[in-house]
This record gives structure tokens, sequence and C-alpha cells, in this order.
């Protein structure tokens, strides 16, 4: 069977995919069959570029420039529609309500009071403070749940105001002065206001008159993008959750055991991610019945993620929370260290396939306006930000969205795919289209979220997405396979190595291109896995029934497990199986080293990076195939003109000179090798036209006299 030829049909006990459409959406890609498969190296950066952040933090061995640092996330896409930039955006959530919210009436002091034991100032809260005293007024502006009630009762608390009343949040602006009554203080939260029903700087001037009148002071709260007319507000930045942690252990433990407590792991892990007021007060008591000793370090540590979990949960148990909103959590979740305008627009999409399952008689609606980015992200629990995405064109500005939590995209697709069955046919549906998107970055999150998955359900993941992209004429939906699996394998999915070695003796050969491609992105990440990987493409090797296009392959793949990982172990393996093995797999190796040899982004340095790799010992190795890849007469063409590319380097590079002085010696065994590596130095032309390299001339005083 060549790699062309139609899909084996579905193996017994294996469901075809729930949805007609989304059976649709893979034979579309299937009918329209590449050419020519990405090639290897290329494939990796993308993945490397593209997936999330996080997935590459459990590897075992993670860096390199391809994959360092910053250079995760969105660099390398496409980007449509609109792109929104301007100055960073975020929604913080380190503090929140102090309690129950009075529409209407007299806040009980007792609430005041409690709230005062443990409220911690910021730098913002002085500046409301002053304009409250100088104004008898002050208009507090800030993000969902980030304290803005709890600091309006306080700034009047700070002035001495024992009674607070609290107005009705549907107050409309031009009433304001006449909802004002006696008592001293005064709090509007979270006053409702739209673009026809604005609050203008008059309706504070009314207010502030009679405010005078009655010696009394009022606090409005609005969110950041409330609609405002002539107006400076203050903006509410609320203190760090390690200050409002330690505020409340004050009052819970007081001052001894507080410093103690901050120091645990447990609560150092907590401080690392974001969270709400009511999650740092309940760590708090957490964290009170650790030190009286009815508590555990566990407790402690099951505290944070179950607090995101619990958020998870109350999104999609929310009724009120409408099904669009729902779709952007989820499109979020895929695309988090993405573009937003990608969120934004593929969340639509899945909108319309769940619409489609609740209502299947009814044409699905796409509003063409909708929240406000603010908004959206505050929801979310998440951040914008501005961030340089790398492209063919130079750098280019994207507005990017994150959780502030890293956590919450995995916990929140686990939940859709655990918890909430129903939306499974609409979910397949879209990550299919998503992974025959045009756009790097799009179908790189597809094969992410389809690893999410099958860390969470493997059978299911394997029936309804994998294995269909892996037995697809196309190459493109094998290299989403292969990413998935990748993946899959980082985040802990059961079973994986057990696929790969097993399809790379498959019958068909689209699983056996999908493991072998699987393969060499998976084992520069996991080192451990060389040998594992070089064993199952060698036992496809050793049946000989590949064609050229297979083997070919092969050898790719073999040859980019030395570009990263483990260099070492990859060589120690190969000259085994070059020692031991048939010619065929012989064959193999030799391609593959001097195909790796000659990678211009690797070149001679990258394979001499530290001073023990110059030892007899460390130049043994590769030494030991390089003869080998001279001698034998179908590779020494090949050798030499590998072995040119590294003096033209060391004739730029003292480094890689230096190197190549300690390697040469070990190449020039017997007499035929010496004559032959003085003959390619000495004739050896310059780059380009240009006269002979000189360090060629230096090189070959490294060659023994014979």
């Amino acid at each position: 069977m060549s790699a062309g030829e139609a899909p084996a049909p579905e193996r017994p006990g294996e469901p075809a995919p729930s949805d007609t459409a989304a059976a649709q959406d893979l034979s579309a890609a299937e009918a329209e069959p590449e050419e020519r498969p990405q090639e290897a190296r290329a494939a990796r950066r993308e993945l490397y570029d593209h997936a999330p952040e996080f997935m590459f933090k459990a590897a075992a061995s993670f860096g390199g420039s391809l994959v360092g640092g910053s250079q995760h996330g969105v660099s390398g896409g496409r980007v449509d529609g609109d792109v929104f930039m301007g100055g960073k955006t975020e929604s913080h959530h380190y503090y929140g309500s102090a309690g129950p919210v009075h529409a209407s009436g007299e806040i009980p002091a007792e609430e005041v009071e409690s709230l005062a034991a443990v409220f911690e100032e910021s730098d913002s809260f002085a500046t409301a403070l002053e304009r409250l005293r100088g104004d008898r007024i002050v208009v507090l502006t800030g993000a969902h749940s980030t304290g803005r009630r709890a600091a309006a009762l306080m700034l009047l608390h700070r002035l001495g105001i024992t009674t607070v009343r609290a107005l009705d949040a549907e107050t409309p602006p031009a009433a304001l002065r006449e909802q004002l009554g006696n008592a001293s203080g005064h709090v509007l939260c979270d006053l409702a206001l739209s673009r026809g029903k604005p609050l203008k700087y008059n309706h504070l001037l009314a207010a502030q008159d009679e405010l005078r009148k009655r010696d009394g002071h009022l606090v409005i709260t609005l969110e950041s993008t409330a609609t405002l007319t002539g107006i400076t507000p203050v903006p509410w930045k609320p203190p760090s959750a390690a200050a409002v942690l330690r505020a409340h252990l004050r009052h819970h433990v007081g001052d001894g055991p507080v410093e103690r407590l901050l120091g645990l792991s447990p609560v150092r892990d907590f401080l690392a991610h974001a969270h709400q007021l009511r999650e740092v007060r309940g760590f708090a008591e957490e964290l009170a019945a650790y030190d009286s000793g009815s508590g555990s370090l566990e407790d402690l540590a099951a505290f944070s993620r179950a607090s995101v979990e619990e958020q998870v949960r109350q999104w999609f148990g929310n009724e009120q929370l409408s099904l669009r909103d729902k779709s952007f959590l989820v499109s979020l979740a895929v695309f988090d260290q993405a573009p937003y305008p990608l969120a934004a627009e593929l969340a639509d999409q899945l909108y319309v396939l769940l619409q489609e399952t609740e209502n299947p008689a009814r044409p699905p609606e796409i509003p063409v306006f909708g929240p406000a980015i603010t908004d959206r992200l505050q929801l979310a629990r998440a951040q914008g930000y501005e961030e340089y995405e790398s492209t063919e064109w130079g750098q280019v500005p994207q507005f990017v969205a994150r959780f502030q939590d890293d956590r919450i995209a995995r916990t929140l697709l686990d939940e859709v795919w655990t918890g909430h069955p129903s939306a499974r046919p609409a979910l397949i549906r879209w990550i299919q289209r998503l992974a025959h998107d045009g756009r790097p970055v799009v179908r790189t999150r597809a094969a992410a979220t389809a690893a999410m998955l099958t860390a969470a359900d493997l059978p299911s993941a394997m029936a309804l997405l994998i294995d269909g992209w892996a037995t697809a004429r196309g190459y493109a939906p094998r290299q989403i396979a292969a990413n998935t699996l990748t993946l899959s394998h980082l985040l802990g999915a059961p079973a994986v190595p057990r696929i790969l070695s097993q399809w790379c003796l498959d019958d068909h050969p689209a699983r056996r291109w999908t493991a072998v491609r699987a393969y060499a992105l998976l084992v520069p990440l996991r080192p451990e896995q060389t040998e594992q990987a070089l064993e199952a493409i060698a036992a496809r090797t050793r049946l000989g029934e590949s064609d050229a296009r297979e083997r070919n392959h092969f050898i790719q793949s073999t040859a980019l497990l030395l570009s990263a990982g483990d260099r070492r172990a990859t060589l120690t393996e190969l000259v085994r199986l070059l020692e031991q093995d048939t010619a065929s797999v012989r064959a193999l190796v030799l391609s593959a080293f001097l195909t790796a040899c000659h990678a211009e982004e690797d070149g001679l340095l990258a394979w001499f990076t530290e001073d023990d790799d110059r030892t007899p010992a460390g130049i043994g190795t590769p030494a030991a195939l390089w003869r080998a890849a001279l001698a034998d007469p179908t590779h020494t063409k090949a050798a030499l003109t590998a072995l040119r590319t590294w003096v033209y380097e060391a004739d730029r590079h003292p480094s890689a000179e230096e190197a190549l002085t300690a390697l040469l010696p070990a190449l020039a065994v017997s007499a035929q090798d010496t004559a032959r590596l003085s003959h390619l130095l000495r004739t050896l032309p310059g780059e380009h036209g240009g006269p002979p390299p000189a360090a060629a001339a230096r090189l070959l005083s490294a060659l023994p006299s014979r």
C-alpha cells in the first residue's frame, strides 16, 4: 500500500464520529490529499512556536532558540480580522466583595467592623480618600471582583463615619440627589449605566450640594468601562493577594505565626496564581486551621486547585450565563496566550455548533456586535496585553489574551469534555474545523486541545479525533495527529509510547507515517524515549516493505532526533544499530546521521557545545559514524559534502575550527582515510566563488603524518 491509498476500514469496536457533519469535515480533508508533507523541522518549529507553553513545562528536556522562553505563544501565525492594540488591559482578582450586597438600606455596623479588621489599603485608596474628604463624593472605577465595594465602605470608615446607607444600583443618575438620606455615609455600588443613561458631572454637582447640607459623604463604584460624561474617576487598584492574605492571617492567628505560614510551600504556590477575595479569605481560614492543628499541608495544597475547579463548574452551571459567553470561555481555553481576535472569532463558530445541538430545528444566530473586550476578559478572569509576533514581514503587534491562572484552560476543557457529554458532538466538529484551518496557530491549538482531551479520556479521543486524522489521505491531518500524540504524552496521557510503537508496524501506511513523525517531535522533549523510537523505526526498516517516500520520511525523522534533546544518547543508540543491525538499518543510520550533520540550523557548533564533547570520549561516538559513512561507497560522497560544510563553518568560527581540529584525527584511522581527508582540505574551493577557506590549510596540520 502506498501513502496515497484509502484508509483502512474502521476497526471493530471503534465508534464512528458521533456527528455527520464532523465526518463530512474529515472527508473533505481526505478528498484533497497534499502532494508533499510538511518538512519535519518546519513541523517541529510550528509545534513549539504555537502550542501552549504549560504543555512543555513537564518535558524532561526543553530549551534552545526554537522553544525557549518568550518565543512561545503567538509567534509565526497569521491573524485575520481586527487587531486590538493599545495599553495593557488586565483584570485582577485579588480582592472581592466584603459580604452580601444590600440594594438599599443601612449596612449593619458589624459588617463594616468585620471588614475593617482585615482590610488592606493600596496606593489608590489614599488618592480616593483625599478626594472624598475634600469633595464629599468620589467615583471609584475598577475591574469586576477587585474589592471596589469593600474599598467604598472603608473609605467612609476611615473618615469616622459609623452609619452607612446603601443606595439602589438602579437609581437613575438624575435622581441621585433625591436618594440621599440623613445618614453620614452613602455607598452606591455598581451603578447601572448605559450610553443612553450616563453619569454626568452635573449629577455629581447636585449630589454634592445635598451632601454639604447634610454633612454627608458618598462613594460610587463603577466598572472600568462605565459611561461617564465630564467626570474624572479614581481608578481602583487593589492590593496584592499576599497583602490581603497577610491581613486575614493577622486577624485569625495574630502576628506571631504569619511569616512562618506565608513561607509554606502550598502558600507560595497559592500566591503564584491569581485568586479572588472569597478564595483568599477561604484560604486564610484553611491556614488558620492548619496552624491550630486541625488541618494539613495536603489540605492547603488541594485548596488552590479546588478553587479553580469550583470556578469552572460555576461558569458552566450558571444558567444566567449565555451560551455565547460559555462558547467564548471554551475558545479562550483553546487560544490561551494567543491573539484575542482568534478566540473571539472562533468562539462564534463554536456558538453556532452548540446552538445546533440545543435546537436543531432553529437556524443558529450570531449577534454582529457583542460585549466589550474588557467585559469578556473580566468574566473569564483573564487579562489582555500587547505582544509582538514574528512574521515574514517582521515584528507585528498583537493583542493577546490569557487566563490569569494558567490552570484554568486545562481544567475548563476537562470539565466540558467529561462533565458535559452533550457538548461533545459540537466540540468535536469544532476541533476538526480548527485542524483544517490555514493558520498555523489555529491548527496547532486544535492538536493541543485534542491532547488535553486525550489526557482526560484517551479511548474517546482516539476514536473520535486522533485515528481519523492519522489515517487520512492528506499529510496535514496526519501532522495534527502526530502533534496531538506528542503533546498528549507530555501531559501524561497513558499508553502513548505503546500506540506509537504499534503504529510503526501497522499495516496502514498513514498510521506508520504519523507514528514516526510523532517520535521526531517527542524525543527531543523526552530523551528517555530515544531507544524506543529508534528501535521502532528500525523494526519497520528491517521488514524492507517501505517505498522510497517512506524511507525518506524515516531518514528525516531520525535525523531530527539528533538536532535537540540528548544527542549523545541518540548517537550511542545509532552506533549500536550500525554495528549490530541489518544492511537496511545501517543505511538508515548513516543517511540520517549525514542529514543531521548537513542541516544548516544545527551546524558544527551545535554538535560540540561543551568541553566534554571535544575529549576523545566525547568525539568517539560521532567519529565512529563519520568513519562508517566515509568508508561506505553509497555514502562517501554525501559524507564528504557534509564535511565540507563543517570546514566552511570552521573558517567562520574559531570555536568550530577547534572542534573540527579535535575530530579529524579520529577520522584518519588508516592511510586511505588520511589521504581522502587531506585531498578534501587541499582542494576545497571557496564559498560563493571566493578564495579557499584559510581554516582548511590550518586543519591539515591536525591530520596524522603517514
